[in-house]
């Protein structure tokens, strides 16, 4: 089952190697990029909003906005996701053939393994090629065009998205293929053998979101790509003094690597990060949560004013009657019983209710006030048999209370309750094992 963009979010880890090598590119980038984990939080951190009504409606809209094929948003997860898994793969040859190299009896690796060079050049390719596809799904282009990612870099690439860029610099290209990895990378584009394009991992992975009919075509796009960001890329080297000595002097701050080899760090770290997943989950969440924040803020904020504005809900107290059916909440037995209202009056200005206890004696008989009586609508109940404008008990950790309030939304199992003799302020969204 596909889990929902609140679940990927919700799920993002606070510390790991990813997020310890992604801290380790702070400086290059310096509060760029904060690992803000968990859905709700996102969207505080975002824009501000703390109102637990709001923030429910957000987790529920993300949700089903996630889900609808014609956005871009779970293509754009897919893509991030899938680059990193087969990712592992490329790596596993490419420190295979580095052993090889360097261990003269392992050197029959070489022969079975593909030489690292080409290996982490196709890899930053194809991970540039993932990112024109991903930018193109999430801003709904009708095709991958790599001209509109280089417009994004230059004007509004920030936060994940532009440290993902900073990372597939460093680890990508600084490292495994050192300072002048433009011009490698070139001459590969320009001997790329593409029957070893189609059996490369991460572009069979990926080889269905990737423009034209044949691998040539296909091979085009990944050249167009590279060349379209080339300029950007080296223009970021120079801007930030970038080096493959200063990354690895970064990453020694974090993390700590058994061989400084730059290949071997370059593959450990494909081996063990999963910084295009881990960042790209942001980017999307982040994305999705902007476009959707204007729409839900004005509809909860529409949706308040109409239930402030209303006349006391049906189950107030001001509504009983004589005769009529009632459920009355036993403050010892911590549970309600059903009863029939026999007489009301007034007593310090408040409703009393004479009730009868089915099943009980006329002994049984006693005065309570409304805020301990309601009704049930079980033609307009939940699956759970609560319903809008139905009085319940919210029970208080803190206070170890039971407290009367009148349910004003229902979702998804939560319940937007308003306490008696309270302010709206003091409106809060509850679960369902709170109630009663």
């Amino acid at each position: 089952m596909v889990k929902t963009i609140v679940q990927l979010v919700d799920e993002l880890p606070a510390d790991n190697v990813t997020v310890k090598v992604l801290k380790a590119l702070d400086y290059l980038a310096p509060g760029e990029w904060h690992n803000t984990v968990g859905f709700e939080a996102t969207v505080t951190a975002l824009t501000g909003e703390t109102d637990a009504q709001v923030l429910a409606r957000m987790r529920e809209q993300a949700e089903a906005v996630y889900q609808d094929p014609t956005q871009g948003y779970q293509a754009a997860v897919r893509l991030y996701q899938t680059v990193d898994k087969a990712d592992v793969a490329m790596a596993t040859a490419a420190l295979a053939n580095k052993v090889g190299e360097k261990i003269s009896f392992l050197s029959f690796l070489n022969k079975l393994t593909p030489k690292a060079d080409t290996t982490q050049t196709l890899d930053l390719v194809l991970k540039i090629a993932v990112e024109v596809l991903a930018y193109s799904k999430l801003n709904g282009l009708p095709q991958a065009n790599p001209q509109s990612l280089v417009t994004a870099l230059q004007t509004n690439y920030t936060d994940a998205a532009f440290l993902r860029m900073v990372a597939l610099v460093s680890f990508d290209a600084l490292l495994p293929l050192g300072p002048d990895f433009a011009a490698k990378i070139q001459d590969s584009l320009r001997n790329l053998d593409l029957s070893g394009l189609t059996q490369n991992p991460v572009f069979a992975s990926i080889q269905g979101d990737v423009p034209g009919s044949d691998p040539t075509q296909k091979a085009n796009f990944l050249s167009q790509s590279f060349g379209a960001v080339e300029s950007w890329l080296q223009g970021l080297v120079q801007r930030t003094g970038l080096t493959p000595q200063g990354v690895t002097q970064g990453l020694g701050n974090f993390i700590q690597i058994a061989d400084d080899n730059l290949d071997f760090v370059a593959a450990f770290l494909d081996q063990t990060t999963n910084y295009y997943e881990h960042t790209g989950i942001q980017t999307v969440a982040r994305h999705l949560i902007l476009a959707i924040y204007p729409a839900v803020q004005a509809e909860v904020a529409a949706e308040q004013a109409a239930v402030a504005a209303a006349p006391p809900p049906t189950g107030q107290a001001s509504e009983y009657h004589v005769e009529q059916v009632v459920e009355v909440w036993d403050e010892e037995e911590e549970d309600w019983y059903a009863a029939k209202i026999l007489k009301t009056r007034q007593k310090k200005g408040e409703n009393q209710y004479y009730v009868h206890y089915d099943g009980y004696g006329a002994s049984e008989e006693e005065w309570v006030w409304g805020e301990d009586i309601r009704v049930r609508d079980l033609e307009k109940s939940d699956d759970e048999g609560f319903s809008v404008g139905q009085t319940v008990k919210v029970w208080d950790d803190d206070e170890e209370e039971w407290y009367s309030a009148v349910i004003r939304e229902i979702r998804n199992q939560q319940y937007y309750v308003h306490y008696f003799d309270t302010e709206d302020d003091d409106d809060e969204w509850v679960d369902l094992d709170e109630i009663s």
